[in-house]
C-alpha cells in the first residue's frame, strides 16, 4: 500500500478504480455492476507494517488471476471488514461468506474472487504474509476464512480497525507505526484463538508438541536466555525429543529462533527511525550487535542500515 503522511479521499469513476485498486493493494481484475455509473471513493493510510483503507463502492467483483502474481516475492494477506452488507469470497476450492461483525482473510498469493453485489463499505488491511507466519506459523490454512467478531479479542481487533480508521489523520508517523503493530498482533491474536486454525496442522501428538513449541517461541523471542532447553522444559518435553521434532520437519531449533527474531527486527528497521540498530537487535535477543549483523546479511541479503536507509527512501519519496 502505499504511504501517505496525511490521508487522501479518492473518489474514483469505473475507468479510474481498478487502477487504484490495483495501486493500493495489489493487481486485480474488476468488473462492476453498475457498469459506467459505478462510484466509489477510497481513503488509504500507511500505519507501518500495515496498510488500512477504508473503502465505499457500488457492487462489485474483483478477480485475482494467476498472472498478477507470477513475478511477485513478497506474498501479502488481506483482511476484510465489511460494514454495511455481505460480502463473497472463493479461493482455494472454498467459499466464505463474511457479515458486519465478522471479518475475512484473503491470500494474494492463490487467485480469487471476491464479490458485493450492493453497494457497501469496507475497512482493509494489508498486511505481509511474512509477518503473520512470525506470530503464528504458515498461512496456507487461513485462505477463504471468515471470522466472528462479535465476542472476545477479535471484538476488540475490529473495535481497535474502526477508531483507528476514524482518528488516524490526528496521528503523527511513530503513532501511525505503532498502532499498526498494535493492529497485527491483535489480528493475529483473534486467529490463533480460532479453533479451525488451531486444529488444522495438528492432527497428531507429534504435530501438536511442535505447534506448541513454535509457537512458545514467538511468544518468547525477546528473552535473551530462549534456548532449546527452555523451549523443552516450557512444553513439558525432554530436549532429544523437541530436537527430532523440528529435525522431522526440516528445522533445527536455534535456525528457527534466529530466523523469528531477524523477521521482527527487519520490521522495526522499516518502521522505527528513532531507535538505534543496537536496540532493535537487544530487543530481538541479539547481544552481539555483529553476531546480528552477520546473521541478517545471511538472511536477506542486505544489512540492516541498509534496510533502514531504504525504508527511509520510500517512506520519503511518498510524503507529500
Amino acid at each position: 500500500m502505499r504511504s501517505k503522511n496525511e490521508s487522501a479521499v479518492k473518489r474514483l469513476t469505473a475507468t479510474q478504480w481498478q487502477e487504484a485498486v490495483s495501486d493500493t493493494f495489489f493487481p486485480l481484475e474488476t468488473t462492476m455492476a453498475e457498469g459506467e455509473t459505478f462510484a466509489g471513493a477510497m481513503n488509504t493510510w500507511n500505519l507501518g507494517i500495515v496498510g488500512l483503507s477504508h473503502m465505499r463502492c457500488d457492487g462489485i467483483l474483483y478477480k485475482r488471476h494467476k498472472r498478477h502474481f507470477l513475478d511477485e516475492v513478497d506474498s501479502s494477506l488481506l483482511i476484510t471488514i465489511p460494514r454495511l452488507g455481505n460480502v463473497g469470497f472463493n479461493q482455494n476450492a472454498r467459499q466464505a461468506n463474511c457479515s458486519p461483525g465478522e471479518f475475512l482473510v484473503e491470500r494474494g498469493d492463490l487467485p480469487y474472487e471476491f464479490w458485493h453485489e450492493q453497494t457497501n463499505e469496507l475497512l482493509v488491511l494489508k498486511v505481509s504474509s511474512e509477518s503473520v507466519r512470525a506470530r503464528i506459523g504458515p498461512t496456507d490454512r487461513l485462505a477463504a476464512l471468515s471470522f466472528d467478531g462479535t465476542a472476545g479479542v477479535a471484538s476488540y481487533f475490529l473495535d481497535v480497525v474502526k477508531t483507528t480508521a476514524e482518528h488516524v489523520d490526528l496521528l503523527d508517523e511513530a503513532a501511525r507505526s505503532a498502532a499498526g503493530k498494535h493492529i497485527l498482533d491483535l489480528l493475529c491474536l483473534a486467529i490463533r484463538k480460532d479453533d479451525r486454525v488451531l486444529d488444522s496442522n495438528t492432527s497428531t501428538i507429534r504435530a501438536a508438541h511442535l505447534h506448541r513449541a513454535e509457537q512458545f517461541i514467538r511468544n518468547n523471542l525477546s528473552n535473551e536466555n530462549l534456548s532449546s532447553s527452555l523451549v523443552a522444559e516450557a512444553c513439558n518435553v525432554s530436549l532429544r525429543y523437541l530436537q527430532q521434532l523440528f529435525l522431522d520437519a526440516d528445522k533445527s531449533i536455534s535456525g528457527f529462533i534466529r530466523e523469528k527474531r531477524l523477521i521482527r527486527a527487519r520490521e522495526d528497521l522499516c518502521v522505527e527511525g528513532t531507535i538505534t540498530i543496537a536496540e532493535i537487535a537487544h530487543r530481538w535477543g541479539f547481544s552481539d550487535q555483529s553476531q546480528f549483523n552477520k546473521a541478517y546479511r545471511a538472511q536477506f541479503g542486505c544489512t540492516p542500515t541498509e534496510t533502514r536507509r531504504s525504508a527511509q527512501q520510500v517512506q520519503g519519496a511518498a510524503s507529500p
